[in-house]
């Protein structure tokens, strides 16, 4: 069976963890030269690190209780926390609550006795802020975290709807993927193209799409940047098409100069540099033609200058 329709089986399949379908999922993204795909994969297998973005699916609301005492042995016990009050003394971090968790660990959380609709989790870092702004006169002893069990299970029928659309998506746009197997001394068919893989995955895994026609070669170009975001436009070039070191070096350069007017994103370092390097589509060191490099390059820009 083909990796592709084997993940598809595998999904279908009532009761069955996320982990392993990742795994081959992962594999496939190796196969078929597809980084954006392959780090989501990473991420949702190992989790989020600290310095990487959550997708919105993993902020979920958070809720809180705290437990105080006053004078003359007085106390308020499991006194609820309104979420407005959290977020003006801790931030909003405290209230959307971003999921860092691997899915694999999102699965045990579910499979966990069902004692109430809630997942608990240990606050205390809150203490000091809650203590003389909750209650004067009484001092913050300890901080629970709810989360809700919904919310957890909301994040894996994401996770899983999107694999699955992505599969679909991937076997409508390359008939050959299902030749694509397990078997490592497999060729990729030619008619699979990496850098129209990594766009599916922008479009359906992370979204915030922008769809621009390339006259030239009759094709969707689907333009994923956040505007002023060089992270964004060096990786949506790079899945483009265009080499690491290209994709650097032209982003800095965007950077580094404003655009011309609203109409024209490129300013004088970025059009000299163009110049220079537009030969490269054409000789084949950059995976795409040179008029959908073009528009490629000019579309980006764009949207990293917040003009469209």
């Amino acid at each position: 069976m083909s990796l592709l329709h084997d993940i598809q089986a595998a999904l279908l399949q009532e009761g069955t963890n996320l982990g392993p379908i990742l795994l081959k999922l992962r594999l496939l993204a190796a196969r078929l030269g597809s980084q954006p795909l392959a780090e989501w994969v990473r991420h949702e297998s190992e989790g989020y690190p600290q310095d990487a973005e959550v997708p919105p699916y993993r902020i979920i609301p958070a809720s809180y209780t705290a437990n105080f005492s006053g004078p003359l042995g007085s106390a308020i016990k499991n006194a609820p926390i309104p979420q407005y009050l959290v977020q003006q003394l801790a931030g909003d971090r405290w209230v959307n609550y971003e999921v860092r968790e691997s899915i694999a660990t999102v699965d045990d959380l579910l499979a966990m006795p069902k004692d109430s609709g809630l997942i608990i989790f240990n606050a205390n870092n809150l203490i000091f802020r809650f203590q003389g702004k909750v209650y004067e006169t009484f001092a913050c002893n300890s901080v629970i975290g709810s989360l809700s069990r919904a919310a957890f299970a909301s994040i894996r029928h994401t996770v899983s709807s999107r694999v699955l659309e992505l599969t679909i998506e991937l076997e409508k746009s390359f008939q050959d993927i299902a030749l694509v197997t397990i078997d490592p001394t497999a060729t990729l068919p030619s008619t699979i193209n990496a850098a129209t893989v990594s766009q599916i995955t922008q479009q359906i895994i992370f979204g915030n799409m922008t769809a621009i026609t390339s006259n030239g070669d009759n094709a969707a170009i689907n333009v994923s940047v956040t505007p002023r975001d060089t992270k964004s436009l060096e990786q949506f070039l790079i899945s483009s098409g265009m080499t690491k070191e290209d994709a650097e070096e032209l982003t800095n350069l965007a950077a580094s100069e404003s655009p011309e007017n609203a109409t024209e994103p490129m300013g004088p370092k970025v059009k000299h540099w163009l110049v220079d390097n537009l030969k490269k589509a054409v000789s084949g060191t950059w995976k795409m033609g040179l008029v959908v490099a073009t528009d490629i390059i000019k579309e980006a820009l764009l949207k990293y200058y917040d003009l469209k």
